[in-house]
């Protein structure tokens, strides 16, 4: 069931206007959580499910233009990969409850694909 979630979570969704904090993921996510499948029916779910792919798509482009430009990459995942539901909730509580409200999805996110895929040189 949970990889119905992530496969939901990433499914297309428009992009949301304004970046989303960590806490505010949080308290939308973990209710959810606990409904299991009939969380697709909640409005939060779409919020959610538009904040990963999102920020999912701007690590992706910001990775690709730094190896473009030789920079380097905050993470280095191989062909096929991805994170699952669990992961990336178990990524968004590792950050400390008071951290939480400054810290952007997006910098989580980059913070956890660099644990998952760290670049070897």
């Amino acid at each position: 069931m949970r990889k119905f979630v992530l496969v939901a979570l990433l499914a297309a969704v428009p992009a949301s206007a304004q970046a989303m904090d960590v806490a505010s993921f949080l308290a939308k996510a973990d209710p959810l959580m606990k409904k299991g499948m009939m969380a697709i029916f909640s409005s939060d779910y779409k919020v959610l499910t538009s904040e990963i792919q999102t920020e999912s798509a701007a690590l992706r482009s910001e990775r690709l233009a730094a190896k473009a430009a030789g920079r380097p990459q905050a993470y280095c995942p191989p062909e096929k990969s991805g994170l699952t539901v669990d992961e990336i909730m178990k990524g968004m509580h590792s950050i400390p409850a008071a951290q939480q409200p400054r810290v952007e999805v997006r910098d989580a996110l980059r913070a956890l694909l660099g644990r998952k895929f760290p670049c070897r040189s």
